[in-house]
């Protein structure tokens, strides 16, 4: 089998690229990526030595595609990952929408071209951001729950936040370039008879994560805070109750090897995050780094960002009952493993949270 991996050397590339061949041995990857990643060169050799055959191309030029050869499936693990990526003024929208869309769209004529099949790894991100700030929570401790007996809208419960939630904008030039990509990406197949399957991915975390503040926050947090880096709670009301369940992009290989073989019937988008036992605030975060770091103070800045959310947990039971797919590798142990890389990289914080 011969696979194509966009954005390779990102943390999602390079984790599932390095996996796959780990477990299957007689695959040959090509891996794409344009390097513009801050640490993203420091995958390139691991990768040649796994014998993966790595490309210098910008997804937004088609002409970086013609001399790729046919391929069996497209894994698109390449975007940029920032709800605040165009509108934060450092980055531009243009070239955020060229990225995530146009990207994909050359991506999907080249699987049309060889009738490859076509994983898109999407995000949470494409649920509406008002839908989910409207979703009655209260501080419980260190971080936000639901409302016990409120009346929660379609797509929520106590399980996290489902397929069927609500999409309407706002919900972020990232996720809106996220979502028009699962459309076509679904009309792409549909029209030219190739298979795609789209995996709604919760915050995916681990060991080698290029985190910022906007992004991997949970590497970020921790080589932040182990460093005695400035941190800061921002928004509601600066306490740090914000929750968010986090994914080991690891645990995506036993599902991906079932897509390549899977009958077309099953549900085309699914959630796989880490659920409830992987949730966990930024207020607890600390709670946790201080007591393998010794304390630290975070400061406080109650005034809000631009599509941040109280409460963001994977609804991931659809996977369950249609997948057999549950997360396996659990919160402390990804916490742990991205401890022990910060410690072990007293430079990661500098090298991949550069601008």
């Amino acid at each position: 089998m011969k696979i194509l991996v966009s954005g390779v050397c990102g943390f999602a590339g390079t984790s599932i690229t390095q996996g796959l061949l780990e477990r299957n041995p007689g695959i040959e990857i090509i891996g794409l990526d344009n390097f513009s990643r801050a640490g993203s060169h420091l995958n390139i050799e691991p990768l040649r030595q796994q014998g993966v055959k790595l490309i210098h191309a910008d997804l937004r030029l088609p002409s970086d595609l013609e001399s790729i050869p046919a391929v069996d499936w497209i894994i698109d693990a390449a975007a940029n990952p920032s709800v605040l990526a165009g509108v934060d003024g450092a980055t531009s929208s243009r070239q955020l929408i060229e990225h995530n869309l146009y990207g994909t769209v050359n991506l999907l004529e080249f699987a049309k071209r060889h009738r490859a099949g076509f994983i898109l790894l999407s995000t949470s991100r494409v649920y509406s951001v008002r839908a989910l700030s409207e979703i009655p929570v209260m501080a419980n401790g260190d971080a936000f729950e639901l409302e016990e007996n409120a009346e929660l809208p379609q797509g929520a419960s106590a399980h996290g936040i489902a397929e069927n939630f609500s999409t309407a904008p706002p919900l972020s030039l990232y996720g809106s370039s996220k979502l028009a990509s699962e459309y076509l990406a679904l009309e792409y197949g549909e029209t030219f008879g190739f298979p795609v399957w789209i995996n709604r991915c919760g915050v995916l975390a681990g060991a080698g994560q290029f985190g910022r503040a906007d992004q991997g926050i949970f590497s970020y947090w921790i080589n932040a805070y182990l460093r005695r880096a400035p941190l800061k709670y921002i928004g509601f009301d600066g306490a740090g109750h914000q929750t968010r369940d986090c994914l080991h992009p690891l645990d995506l290989l036993p599902l991906l090897q079932k897509q390549f073989a899977a009958e077309a019937q099953k549900p085309r988008i699914v959630n796989f995050g880490g659920g409830i036992e992987n949730g966990m605030s930024l207020a607890q975060l600390s709670k946790w780094c201080a007591a393998r770091f010794g304390e630290y103070a975070v400061e406080s800045d109650p005034a809000p960002r631009p599509f941040d959310v109280p409460w963001l947990v994977m609804d991931s039971r659809l996977a369950r009952e249609t997948w057999r797919w549950q997360p396996i590798i659990l919160l402390e142990a990804i916490l742990d493993e991205i401890a022990r890389h910060a410690e072990a990289n007293p430079r990661w914080l500098e090298i991949s949270a550069a601008l």
